[in-house]
């Protein structure tokens, strides 16, 4: 028997894609797909699903909207989707909601899916209504002190996702539309670009020393100028990296405010 999936989000190459990473699974049909949130609450209303993909950021009625209208108690099993990485984070620490990171990567979707069907097909497995409600005030409240500078990512390790702590970063490096996030010796990609990075980190902790150069300032051990305009710096761990001058002026600047 094949769950009867509603596909929704405001982008229609985003929703082009999911249909398609859908259709590879056997279990899966899409029996409808919404643009909004408009047409996701008059769909729910209409027929009933086995499992909703949400958007939660969508212009007028986003995806929390849809909840309150059609009541947590009544919604599918639903898997949130987001661009954002703090909402991604809340989610994944509550572990009580499915959510998928745009852009969808297949294997994640494959395990996201795994993992729905397995609550589908256990009663004890499903969310409570309670439950339910407890992770989206988590997903929508802003968390009590909450800081307004990123403190972690969601990262891959392997077939899992981790939380990385950003006071563990080292150095960060641009490679295209990704980072490579420097921690004790490994490398981890993040689908962030360093200039989206560079404004969600705190600048009194980590500065950009160069175009695609972001380093936590405690861990930089020593400042060289050898006169001819060039600029490197050494961390802790011994890791020489280039540096520009405006770099180095970003540098000197941040330090100041740690003084």
């Amino acid at each position: 028997m094949k769950l009867k999936t509603i596909v929704t989000d405001d982008e229609p190459l985003a929703r082009e894609r999911l249909k398609l990473l859908l259709a590879q699974d056997e279990e899966i049909q899409v029996v409808a797909e919404c643009r909004n949130g408009r047409e996701t609450i008059a769909r729910l209303k209409s027929a009933p699903a086995d499992l909703l993909l949400l958007d939660i950021q969508m212009p007028g009625i986003n995806g929390f909207d849809v909840i309150d209208a059609i009541g947590s108690h009544r919604m599918p099993p639903t898997i949130f989707v987001t661009a954002h990485n703090e909402f991604a984070i809340k989610a994944f620490s509550v572990r009580a909601v499915d959510y998928l990171t745009k852009p969808i990567e297949p294997i994640r979707l494959q395990e996201t899916l795994a993992h729905v069907k397995k609550r589908i097909a256990g009663a004890a497995a499903l969310l409570t209504h309670e439950q339910f409600a407890e992770a989206l005030a988590a997903l929508r409240t802003p968390t009590r002190n909450e800081k307004p500078y990123q403190e972690r990512f969601i990262v891959r390790d392997g077939a899992k996702d981790v939380l990385l702590n950003v006071s563990d970063i080292e150095w960060i490096e641009a490679a295209d539309y990704y980072s490579c996030l420097y921690v004790g010796g490994r490398k981890y990609m993040l689908r962030e670009s360093i200039k989206e990075l560079s404004v969600k980190l705190d600048s009194a902790r980590f500065a950009r020393i160069h175009r695609s150069v972001i380093v936590q300032i405690e861990r930089v051990r020593e400042i060289h100028h050898d006169g001819r305009a060039e600029y490197f710096v050494v961390l802790a761990n011994g890791q020489r990296l280039r540096m520009s001058k405006t770099g180095w002026r970003n540098l000197t600047s941040a330090h100041s405010q740690q003084s």
